[in-house]
Order: C-alpha cells, then sequence, then structure tokens
C-alpha cells in the first residue's frame, strides 16, 4: 500500500494523472497552504529564538526541499570526505530513521564517525567530544536549532519547480526557503543537463546570492552483490567502469528508494534489455520473507538493486541468487571548484569558532 500511494503521489506532481490529479487538487489545497506556513512560521519562530551553536565546531548542512531522492546521502559523503582529506576530523549526522544512510557513509567512508539520532543537536555535541572539529548533517535544512556555517540545498531536475507543498506538491517547504541557502546544487537522473540549468536558473530568483552548483547522479557500473559487500567502496564519487555487466539478460529491479522509476530506468540503460521493477516503501527493512518474494519474482533471472538496499541486503546473499549492485557515480557539471573554495575559506577562517 505505501509503495502504491508514493507512486500515485509522484505522478500526480509531475502532472501524470489528468482529471484526478486536478481533482485531487482542489480538496486538498487547504491543507498545503496550512503546511506552508506553518513551515515558515516555525523557521521564522526558530530565527527569532536563536540556533544553538557549538564552539569549535563547523557545521555543514546538505538537505533539500523536496521529500527524498535528491541524492544528499552521495553528496553528504563527498563533502565530509573533502573535509577529511583537508585535515579537519569530521563526523557525519544522520536521522534516526532510514538506517541505509548511516550504514552507507559508514561504508564509504569508514574512517568517518557517523552519529545517528534525531536530535541534531546532541549528535553535534556528541561528536564534538569525540574530537570532531566538523560535522555534516545528511538531511539538515529543517533541523534549524543547530547553527550552521554553510547550508548547502538540493534541488532534483527530475521534480517540478516551483511546485506547492505537500500533500499537493513534494516539497516540505516553499520554494522561498532557499533564501536560507547558502549553496543550491541541483541534481539529476533521467532529467538532462538542459533541464538542470533551467532549475538552476530558476531558482535563482528566490536565492540569488546562493551559489550555484549542478551534479549528475550517473548510473556507473553492476557488481556481484557478494563482491561488492567484501569489498572497499568509493561511494559513488568516482565513476569505476570496467566490472562485468550482464550483457542482454532480462533483469529484475529491486528497490525500496524514493524514485524506484528512476531506478529501473538505470538499470535498463545499463544492462540494454527488459527490466522489470518490484519497489517497495523508501528506507525499507528487509526480511526473510521479502527476500524469498525476490526469489520467486525473480523466476532465475539476475537481480540488480541500489547501493542504499545493498547495504541491509548483504544479511541475505545465500537467499537472493544472482543479485547485482549498481553503482552510481557523483560528477559534478558545473559548480564544483566554486565549492570546495567555499569550503576552503571556512576552514582557513576558522568556522565554528
Amino acid at each position: 500500500m505505501r509503495v502504491a500511494l508514493e507512486r500515485f503521489a509522484r505522478r500526480w506532481w509531475v502532472g501524470e494523472l489528468g482529471l484526478v490529479g486536478s481533482a485531487l487538487a482542489v480538496p486538498t489545497a487547504p491543507i498545503s497552504w496550512a503546511w506552508a506556513w506553518a513551515a515558515r512560521r516555525r523557521a521564522h519562530r526558530l530565527g527569532l529564538r536563536g540556533a544553538t551553536r557549538i564552539e569549535g565546531l563547523m557545521v555543514v548542512s546538505v538537505g533539500n526541499l523536496a521529500v527524498g531522492g535528491a541524492g544528499k546521502t552521495p553528496v553528504a559523503a563527498w563533502v565530509a570526505d573533502h573535509l577529511t582529506s583537508e585535515g579537519i576530523p569530521t563526523s557525519v549526522l544522520t536521522g534516526a530513521y532510514g538506517a541505509d544512510e548511516a550504514l552507507l557513509h559508514a561504508r564509504w567512508s569508514p574512517e568517518i564517525r557517523v552519529v545517528a539520532g534525531r536530535d541534531r543537536v546532541g549528535g553535534a555535541a556528541t561528536a564534538h567530544s569525540e574530537g570532531a572539529r566538523a560535522v555534516v548533517l545528511d538531511d539538515g535544512f529543517q533541523h534549524l536549532r543547530l547553527a550552521r556555517d554553510l547550508d548547502i540545498v538540493l534541488l532534483s531536475a527530475d521534480d517540478p519547480f516551483p511546485a506547492p507543498v505537500l500533500p499537493r506538491g513534494p516539497y516540505r517547504e516553499p520554494p522561498a526557503s532557499l533564501e536560507r541557502a547558502d549553496v543550491v546544487v541541483v541534481t539529476r537522473r533521467a532529467a538532462t543537463e538542459v533541464a538542470a540549468r533551467a532549475l538552476a536558473a530558476a531558482a535563482g530568483r528566490y536565492a540569488p546570492e546562493a551559489l550555484s552548483a549542478g551534479a549528475w547522479l550517473a548510473p556507473s557500473r553492476l557488481r556481484r552483490l557478494e563482491d561488492w559487500a567484501a569489498a572497499p567502496a568509493s561511494g559513488g564519487r568516482e565513476d569505476t567502469h570496467g566490472a562485468p555487466g550482464l550483457g542482454r539478460a532480462s533483469v529484475l529491479a529491486v528497490c525500496g528508494v524514493a524514485r524506484p522509476d528512476a531506478f529501473a530506468a538505470a538499470v535498463e540503460s545499463v544492462v540494454g534489455a527488459p527490466v522489470e521493477l518490484l519497489a517497495f516503501g523508501d528506507h525499507h527493512a528487509y526480511t526473510r520473507s521479502d527476500v524469498a518474494r525476490v526469489r520467486a519474482r525473480a523466476t532465475g533471472r539476475p537481480v540488480v538493486v541500489t547501493a542504499k538496499d545493498a547495504v541491509k541486503l548483504t544479511h541475505w546473499l545465500d537467499g537472493l541468487g544472482d543479485a547485482y549492485v549498481l553503482e552510481e557515480a557523483l560528477r559534478w557539471t558545473w559548480g564544483e571548484e566554486a565549492l570546495v573554495a567555499l569550503m576552503q575559506a571556512l576552514v582557513a577562517e576558522g568556522a565554528g569558532r
């Protein structure tokens, strides 16, 4: 039921439901208006109260306006890796929900401490007490209680923009909230670079002072799940071609992510053959019965999963059969050098002091 509702909502938001979508827009409009008003009021109230700053700790937030699927986790990992390469002891803060993010960070960057919990102020204090001089918030834009030195906000070119807030649209806050952003990163999976740059221009009207950057979350390579589980990972920050593919075999794409259709399309672009999709809810925690369902649905075909799902499916290697992971590569298309320079300037200024 949850999967069906999520896919129905995304079809509605992009205008694929026709008259049905138009009819739904009328009764849900007051809810969206109330949601937007509450989000703006909360931001204003917390702004007046003042956010908590932890002396000696640099805070970088990576978040977004929409619900799920914009690429926060790979971008947050990229930021944390860069700060670490600058000699700054860094931790990553993730929410208590969706353990897949914490597992991915731990896999991609095992030398970086991951602190999970809804209380980002408490998590930052814990990281600082353990020696961190910087923390990166994975999905932190709405966590306004913790002051930050850099606010990076992601927009997906695969979403409409501007668009209403929930439930009539995918946004948690109105587009005007981008005024709080220091950096706006437009990400894309299926969308073209032309569409991404058009979105960046549109977002610039809401955040004219913010740095603009763009990144493609590109399908990189297929790896057998058992090999992926045993080998170190690059976190998708570098393209790593060379692993054997599946040829022209038909496959079953299995995922529990916010954009299952985009994943199925990415799998098809890599294998060049028909792909059947079996989607679970976002952040799904797989069970033995789920694995049996996957095996039965595959009927001997190879199974392809996302890295986000793979970190939870490595416990079920024997039950999945012929399983592969489709890795993504984070490829910056514009703005990378400016973003790096901005972070280096913050480090040089001693942000968090």
